[in-house]
């Protein structure tokens, strides 16, 4: 779990890895339990970009909490520039609504609006 003694930290981690990647990283904020970005990268090996997002900051985490770890999946959508500054309000906004509505329901509300197709499965560890 991210404490909220240092998330700001770890988002500021976060965002010093993006940059890394010659990215950037325009919002970044979660819960608890997860954490949104929204950033711009260029054309990379995403997988790679997010192994190397979830296992240095994973490193980094454990030294406020050793028990730390990213769930083994991850949700990655691409968003136009003409709904960027909605996401971004969004991402700010994140533990205000999710009072009202948990992840989980709120993730597959997502997959069914916009009609991705998903093996329940698959989507919690």
């Amino acid at each position: 779990m991210i404490a909220t003694s240092w998330e700001s930290e770890l988002y500021k981690y976060l965002g010093g890895i993006v940059r890394g990647w010659k990215g950037i990283a325009i919002e970044i904020n979660g819960m608890p339990d997860h954490v949104h970005l929204l950033v711009l990268l260029l054309p990379c090996d995403f997988p790679s970009f997010m192994r190397e997002l979830k296992a240095n900051s994973s490193k980094w985490a454990k030294q406020h909490n050793r028990n730390f770890s990213w769930q083994r999946r991850y949700g990655a959508f691409t968003v136009s520039s003409s709904v960027a500054d909605k996401v971004r309000s969004y991402i700010k906004d994140q533990k205000k609504h999710h009072a009202e509505q948990s992840f989980e329901d709120e993730y597959l509300a997502l997959l069914v609006k916009h009609g991705v197709e998903f093996n329940p499965q698959y989507l919690w560890d």
